[in-house]
Formats: C-alpha cells, structure tokens, sequence
C-alpha cells in the first residue's frame, strides 16, 4: 500500500476529469481526493496499491479529452481512509 500526492499538467479541467477520477478509483478500490486548483492543473491524492494507481493514471491519460502532459508525484505516508472522493 502506497500514498501518492499528484499533479496533472496539461488539459485536466474542463474534460470530466474528476468524475473520472473518483468513479476509476472507486472501482479499483483506492482512497483519496481530486480537486481542480486555481492555476489550471488538478491535484490528487491516491491510496492503494501501486499497479492500481498506475491503472488510474493509464485510465485518465487515455480518455477522449483529457491530455495529461506532464506531472509531480511524490509519496506521502499512507493515512487511515475509506473512500475516495472530489474535493471543492
């Protein structure tokens, strides 16, 4: 198990990108949280196991309208969580 904080560069916002995000990540049963920011890019928090969040990503960068460029990923401590949800 494994946390990893997230962001996404390049056409995230706009595209359904946290619907996805949280409806992907429910199914592959990981923890977390999407949320846009201010500056165009969408930050992410996921918990689970390592080949399932790459699922995630894989699953995002593939979707019609979504164009992920470029991204910083550094792993944090894995926390006590149970779902996975969108952020405001």
């Amino acid at each position: 198990m494994i946390r990893r904080h997230i962001i996404f560069y390049g056409r995230v916002q706009g595209v359904g990108f946290r619907y996805y995000s949280t409806h992907k990540a429910q199914e592959l049963g990981l923890t977390g949280w999407v949320r846009n920011l201010y500056d165009g890019t969408v930050e992410m928090e996921v918990q689970g196991r390592s080949e399932n969040i790459d699922r995630l990503i894989r699953y995002l960068d593939g979707r019609q309208w979504i164009e992920i460029e470029k991204m910083d990923v550094r792993n944090l401590p894995v926390t006590e969580e149970r779902d996975f949800c969108e952020r405001w």
